[in-house]
């Protein structure tokens, strides 16, 4: 039965445990918080070393992960068997290995907890294996959060640890880090573990611990660009050129870009309130200013220009017709063309 990893958490914190978990997605952040939680809690520290055993894609195959899962707990209640990287099991296409699989599914031994981690796709729903695992296992499927539903999503993590965050150093965190949410859920934890009890983070707390520079970064470089600072974002762009390694060019592109549609979409709006506009754009209340201000120092057609100029760098910076150029150079062509609308 297909569920959300909510809901499986929530049951596994209630001790409810199925016979047969497949979690499956893009988003590997779920997938491992499911299997941690299983392989932490399932069984008491006495009882894991006879009874819980953790597998690996690439050196199992179905028979052999059914012939553990078939076996009955040592002196306890039940067994887990955990398979990581469960999309690297070499023989999880071959019409015998499934007839196994769909069998033990069918009827699962009820001592076994057996989990597969299956990262990074997903089984094509018109299979019948898919169907028979929908149908008989717990399902959980995990996609990529959409850019615009980052900052809420840290929002929520930080309130769940009792904390508060600032709107604008959610923004900041949803824009510097996107929505690699394991990376994301790193970054929270290590500024959180510099405060006791409750915290409320703002921008500088996250500039600290989270290691962006407070003057040279994409939140000044996009500052500079909207009111056309040459000198300031010729400075930025420099240290990034001298900084690569954090500040890759990729990131920056993207954050640029997505700052310049929502501007250009700002400019292209008709007959809508303010209100109505951020919640289409996914603007906060304290950032539409910078927005306007951006639309009055861009007309439209700049900005169409401006937005076909992060295109190019985009390609250029994936290898596409960039004439062996690096990508402190992509960048700083970039800014100087958005600068001046070449």
């Amino acid at each position: 039965m297909a569920q959300t990893a909510e809901s499986v958490l929530k049951d596994l914190q209630k001790n409810k445990y199925a016979p047969v978990y497949f979690l499956q997605g893009e988003e590997s952040y779920y997938i491992d918080i499911i299997v941690n939680y299983i392989e932490k809690h399932a069984l008491s520290e006495t009882d894991k070393g006879f009874n819980q055993v953790v597998m690996y894609g690439k050196d199992a195959t179905i028979g052999s992960i059914i012939t553990n899962a078939r076996r009955f707990p040592m002196m306890a209640e039940r067994q887990v068997i955990i398979v990581k990287e469960a999309q690297e099991i070499a023989d999880f296409g071959k019409e015998a290995s499934l007839s196994i699989l769909e069998k033990y599914l069918q009827n699962p031994l009820p001592s076994t907890i057996l989990v597969f981690a299956h990262k990074h796709k997903t089984l094509d729903g018109r299979k019948a294996i898919a169907k028979t695992i929908e149908k008989f296992a717990v399902l959980v499927t995990t996609r990529k959060l959409y850019d615009n539903q980052v900052q809420a999503w840290v929002e929520t993590y930080v309130a769940d640890r009792g904390c508060t965050i600032q709107p604008r150093a959610s923004q900041m965190l949803a824009d510097y880090i996107g929505n690699n949410l394991e990376r994301m859920a790193n970054e929270i934890e290590k500024v959180l573990l510099n405060f006791d009890g409750k915290a409320e983070i703002d921008p500088a707390i996250v500039q600290k611990f989270v290691g962006i520079s407070k003057e040279y970064n994409v939140f000044e470089l996009q500052k500079a660009l909207m009111v056309r600072d040459v000198l300031k974002a010729n400075q930025i762009v420099n240290y990034f050129e001298a900084n690569t390694k954090s500040n890759p060019v990729i990131p920056v592109i993207a954050f640029l870009f997505s700052f310049f549609s929502k501007v250009l979409a700002l400019q292209m709006a008709r007959n809508l309130t303010e209100k109505e506009l951020m919640d289409q754009l996914g603007i906060r209340p304290f950032a539409m200013k910078e927005y306007k201000l951006a639309a009055r120092n861009f007309n439209a057609q700049q900005m169409v220009n401006n937005i076909h100029h992060l295109r190019t760098a985009d390609l250029q910076s994936k290898g596409v017709e960039n004439a062996g150029m690096e990508e402190g150079q992509i960048l700083k062509e970039l800014v100087f063309k958005l600068l001046h609308n070449v």
